[in-house]
């Protein structure tokens, strides 16, 4: 049994991320699932964003992370959907003790929450679709050759001709890619065993 704690993207607790919750959950780990917009859920990104900034962007965000993780155990694994994910590196970089992390849509450099240094301890999986409108090939660059500096296991995961973001959210109908999300969700699995094995 592994426990890990999960981030939505910017489009909030979304019923894709629950679901994620819930195949983990039933595979026999326990799973935190944060709602760091008091139950505001987006379809569209632009609104998304709008709101994110109202309640005070970046800075409110990581606040409500550190919250969010107030109480649970140190030795966990941090997952994040897209935007997510910033919350995972920021948990990872500040908060020592953690398994391991999982970066679905994307990964962000540790500059980005204030770091300079990944944990050599901690491996990361990234998972991205190949032709993401939201890719940022700079960012997953320079966040590869930092945890590759620490030495820690990183592996990047593409998924080629997935032209969507959230391809693993069902609840996304013009996103939703079964066969990358399914994927994805294996090699997610296969990772968190991993974690839960280097935990004994």
């Amino acid at each position: 049994m592994t426990e890990i704690v999960l981030f939505h993207s910017v489009l909030g607790l979304r019923p894709g991320v629950l679901q994620t919750a819930e195949q983990w959950r039933a595979a026999g780990h326990v799973v935190h699932v944060p709602d760091l917009y008091g139950g505001a859920v987006f379809d569209d990104y632009d609104e998304a964003f709008e709101f994110l900034e109202k309640y005070g962007g970046q800075d409110e965000l990581l606040r409500r992370t550190d919250a969010a993780v107030d109480g649970v155990r140190p030795d966990v694994v941090y997952a994040g959907y897209s935007n997510g994910v910033i919350s995972v590196v920021h948990l990872v970089t500040s908060r020592p003790g953690a398994r391991g992390a999982l970066s679905f849509h994307g990964s962000v450099p540790v500059r980005a929450v204030g770091a300079e240094l990944w944990p050599s301890a901690v491996p990361v999986q990234v998972h991205e679709a190949e032709l993401d409108p939201f890719r940022e090939d700079d960012a997953n660059r320079e966040f590869a050759e930092t945890a590759a500096a620490s030495g820690a296991e990183y592996h990047y995961f593409g998924y080629p001709g997935v032209a969507a973001h959230l391809f693993a959210d069902p609840s996304l109908t013009g996103e939703y890619d079964a066969d990358a999300a399914g994927l994805m969700h294996g090699r997610a699995l296969e990772f968190i065993a991993a974690c839960e094995d280097r935990g004994r």
